[in-house]
């Protein structure tokens, strides 16, 4: 009885994780405006995607060789395997995400890019012929239909940032694929790796990756300005580290359903961010898409969390 109290008095107040969890999304909500600042200052989108990841990995690197030393030691030959791959789709992901932010709205790329619930649920029924239910049938339609709007809405535009919206479009959902498969392995390994030796595994793998896709195509990873560096620093430290650990942190005391609904808020954080401070207004027709699609995901979200 004691120790129950006890343990039960050293949880978080309620209040306090949703407090934790609101900030977690307004600091995620930044990245896509830091990352359209750095490509105003000449920063190209691979230099980002690359120290966004080469600083994260650098943070996390003592701290994971000084607790998990013996975890990683441990590791067998497939989970390495399987860690490197997990990286590899996380390099992927960012390196389309951020180049998408060339070339569409933040709305758009930021609202496409978190369909990633509707593909694995599509995946589930396609490779591992599981049953979908009523409510991810519903999600599938409405995210669909919102993504076409989306789709038709930017056809149309042009000029300022939104130089080509189709294929930032089109790039932004490639992320939203490719972050599938570092969810899927990640959700693997998870079952027997604790959570810092994982991130720290995968951060420096995708680090590693983007820093050889920015080589191979030339893009500088030095000669920036002193605030472009202390920006890349910023989206290192804000969004990848405590953003998402934010998210991870609250799930112990959250449903997992609850989660996801407060993670549909990056995109609505990050559309008001961008209306605020870049300009870029959203119309009606747009809204009535982003609407269907993130009422979409959220269903998708929560029919995987019912299934797992």
């Amino acid at each position: 009885m004691t120790q129950a109290t006890t343990a039960s008095s050293d949880a978080p107040s309620r209040a306090r994780v949703l407090a934790v969890l609101a900030a977690g999304v307004l600091v995620v909500s930044t990245a896509s405006i830091l990352i359209r600042w750095l490509q105003s200052d000449g920063v190209p989108s691979l230099s980002i995607a690359a120290w966004r990841l080469a600083f994260a990995a650098l943070i996390l690197a003592p701290v994971v060789l000084a607790r998990c030393r013996d975890e990683l030691a441990g590791l067998a030959w497939r989970d390495w395997g399987l860690a490197t791959a997990s990286g590899a789709f996380l390099a992927a992901h960012f390196a389309t995400w951020i180049l998408s932010l060339e070339y569409t709205s933040v709305a758009s790329s930021v609202a496409l890019v978190t369909t990633n619930p509707i593909w694995i649920g599509i995946a589930s029924w396609l490779f591992f012929r599981e049953r979908l239910g009523a409510v991810m049938i519903l999600a599938i339609a409405l995210a669909l239909s919102g993504s076409a709007v989306i789709f038709l809405t930017d056809s149309g535009a042009a000029g300022g940032a939104e130089r080509a919206p189709l294929l930032g479009n089109v790039l932004a959902v490639i992320g939203s694929l490719t972050v599938c498969g570092y969810l899927l392995i990640g959700r693997r390994l998870r079952r027997g790796m604790s959570l810092l030796a994982y991130v720290g595994v995968v951060y420096a793998t995708a680090a590693v990756c983007l820093v050889l896709f920015a080589a191979a195509a030339g893009a500088p990873l030095g000669g920036f300005a002193p605030t472009s560096w202390l920006m890349l620093l910023a989206l290192a430290i804000g969004p990848q580290l405590l953003g998402h650990t934010s998210f991870n942190w609250a799930l112990k005391y959250l449903p997992a359903t609850l989660i996801a609904l407060a993670i549909l808020g990056e995109p609505v954080g990050s559309t008001a961010l961008a209306w605020l401070l870049l300009d870029e207004p959203v119309g009606p027709v747009k809204l009535v898409g982003m609407a269907l699609l993130l009422a979409g995901i959220f269903l998708a979200a929560r029919a995987g969390g019912q299934r797992a």
